[in-house]
């Protein structure tokens, strides 16, 4: 099958969404520790893409950066946890790494607030992610991988943020997300 658009590369955390979006199906527990490459064709407005998804599993604020995760790469989705301050702060921390690191100004950048299903246990509230992504110029995303709810619109709206920044339907060697 030939794809209308190359390969495209993203960078994303929580293993579980990851997953969820791949394989369809929820996994409990997944080793947090182990970075893994996931390959999905999705069609969006009609067009395919096949994306090549970098699980970056088991960084944090204090985890080394690689210059290797902000170069050759298309979109990045960074996802925290709505029952964890801990996490949205990781989540902040991260955020600031990935732009010192790639030396822009903006990326295409989706902040995915997951767990939504845990509704007693949330203490992040949804305004209090939109204003952190609306302070990044990011999209918003709030999901659930173990209800399957909006994962796959997360991979949806870092598409659009990039065809949006490339203002053409050109085509590149290969497009990543991270």
């Amino acid at each position: 099958m030939r794809l209308g658009k190359p390969w495209m590369k993203f960078i994303l955390g929580k293993s579980s969404l990851t997953i969820q979006f791949v394989e369809n199906h929820f996994v409990a527990s997944y080793d947090p520790t182990i970075e893994n490459t996931f390959e999905k064709v999705l069609k969006v407005n009609g067009q395919e893409y096949a994306l090549n998804i970098i699980d970056t599993a088991g960084q944090d604020e204090y985890s080394i950066f690689p210059q290797s995760l902000s170069m050759n790469i298309h979109g990045y989705v960074i996802v925290y946890t709505v029952t964890s301050q801990k996490s949205f702060d990781v989540a902040i921390e991260i955020y600031d790494k990935l732009m010192d690191m790639s030396g822009k100004i903006s990326v295409p950048l989706v902040l995915v607030g997951n767990k939504t299903d845990l509704h007693l246990e949330r203490v992040i509230s949804t305004q209090q992610g939109k204003e952190l992504a609306d302070t990044w110029n990011a999209e918003f995303v709030e999901s659930s991988a173990k209800q399957n709810e909006s994962v796959s619109e997360i991979f949806k709206a870092v598409i659009r943020l990039i065809e949006r920044q490339d203002g053409t339907q050109k085509k590149e060697d290969g497009c990543s997300i991270l």
